[in-house]
């Protein structure tokens, strides 16, 4: 090899390795870009126009805020002390609605302040009202307080075929991802209070939600996908807390199973219905639902309710919940009525198909007061029997005991209740543990399966 070669390939090589080193140490082309430092944006709604004198109304101001924020990159929306009257707001993508201790949004009273797009009511997709605050497809998004969200109760109700459209819920998010709802409360009646709808990463923290009054939701998860709801305090006219995937035919097409659900350190009283209810839309399964540590201190049926009917297909199940003081019940501690239970949809699921399948339904560490039946599992169709319940480590006291109707694998362990007026077990149909000396049950009725349709369903 010449000189002159030697010495060119040489040039080369530490060419190649300054340029490495070089590429080592630049930030790459996302660390360049404006978004990191954008995210941190704060916007105030004042500098929008905004004036937060409860009379004016400051829906456009507010958008204007939020879209701008969303256009650079992301950030906080911060609403200052004061009264925002507004009609609806979309979120966008990477922001955050902060409201200061002393700032309310104050919902509209008239419906034209409502876009109407595609919502859910009842396991059905429908034309609706937007809701206050709602988002569709957006991911990162949060709402934070300490401040609060009001609705205008001019707006609650349910659709009439003289008013077909659903009426706003008060927070409704749809298909989105990432989304935080924190250290705030909010105000409602005769519809629901916050709406998750086929949303993934959900979290839910310290919520004060009051939905009195009349048939309103505190929280409707619906067809959902890894959702946190811990130390929130929910008094409400109807379920304090809902866990639905849909109804009928539409639903069991489009399988959006609502799973991996946590509710923890949560206190809870309902007028109307019951504490947490899951189901009855049910026809996209619901999975794996954690109860823990929760407190119930009023319900007009039962503090966990398991609803759903023939006609839902789909399964409910891997339920559990441990930890928990009941008092306060008109109905009792648990029920499950898995045929007959909400609305029959226009398309049912048919045949054997259509009877859900219930599996793994387990509950420990229980302590009741004065509660007037411990636990009625009877709806179950014996064509489908529920596989696994498991009801342990129970005290406190109650009138009646436990009945149980079509169960496989039961296991009923350390029950210590006092002042039964009846048999602690009453069982038809069941096997597994801890059942011996219970009274004969009188089989329950169950409906049959639904005929198939002359045209089959198809999603339209």
């Amino acid at each position: 090899m010449t000189r002159r070669a030697f010495e060119r390939r040489s040039f080369l090589k530490e060419t190649v390795k300054s340029l490495a080193a070089l590429a080592l140490t630049r930030p790459s082309c996302a660390q360049q870009t404006p978004i990191g430092n954008a995210r941190k944006l704060t916007l105030n709604v004042h500098d929008f126009g905004a004036m937060g004198n409860g009379l004016t109304k400051d829906t456009d101001s507010i958008q204007k805020a939020v879209d701008r924020c969303g256009a650079l990159g992301g950030g906080e929306v911060v609403f200052p002390a004061g009264r925002y009257l507004s009609g609806a707001v979309a979120l966008r993508s990477n922001t955050t609605l902060r409201l200061a201790a002393t700032a309310t949004i104050l919902g509209s009273a008239d419906f034209a302040d409502y876009p109407v797009t595609q919502v859910r009511w009842e396991g059905k997709w429908i034309p609706g009202r937007s809701g206050l605050i709602y988002a569709i497809d957006a991911d990162h998004i949060a709402i934070v307080g300490p401040g609060k969200i009001a609705g205008n109760a001019a707006l609650g109700g349910r659709p009439t075929p003289q008013n077909p459209l659903r009426h706003p819920a008060l927070i409704e998010c749809i298909r989105c991802r990432d989304v935080r709802l924190e250290d705030f409360s909010t105000d409602y009646r005769l519809m629901w209070s916050i709406h998750p709808t086929s949303c993934e990463n959900v979290s839910i923290r310290n919520l004060t939600i009051r939905s009195t009054g009349g048939n309103g939701d505190g929280l409707d998860i619906d067809s959902c996908k890894r959702v946190l709801i811990d130390g929130c305090d929910i008094s409400t006219g109807d379920d304090c807390i809902a866990i639905k995937s849909g109804r009928g035919s539409e639903a069991y097409a489009l399988m959006e199973t609502c799973e991996d659900i946590q509710i923890t350190n949560c206190k809870l009283a309902d007028s109307i219905f019951a504490c947490i209810g899951i189901g009855s839309e049910t026809s996209g399964g619901i999975r794996n639902v954690r109860i823990e540590n929760c407190q119930f201190t009023h319900a007009q049926t039962f503090a966990i309710y398991i609803k759903t009917r023939v006609g839902r297909g789909a399964f409910i199940e891997d339920i559990s919940a441990s930890g928990l003081d009941v008092s306060g019940t008109d109905g009792g501690f648990l029920r499950c009525n898995a045929v007959t239970s909400g609305i029959q949809d226009e398309s049912p699921v048919t045949g054997d198909e259509g009877i859900p399948t219930l599996k793994n339904f387990r509950f420990s560490n229980i302590r009741v007061h004065d509660c007037p039946v411990l636990a009625d599992m009877t709806g179950i169709h014996p064509q489908k029997p529920l596989d696994g319940f498991s009801l342990t480590h129970v005290s406190g006291n109650c009138a009646k005991g436990i009945a149980l109707a079509n169960i496989r694998n039961a296991d009923l362990r350390d029950i210590r209740v006092t002042g039964l007026t009846g048999p602690v077990l009453s069982i038809v149909n069941v096997n597994g543990l801890g059942l011996e000396g219970a009274a004969p049950l009188n089989p329950p009725k169950a409906p049959d399966p639904i005929p198939a349709s002359a045209s089959p369903y198809s999603l339209r």
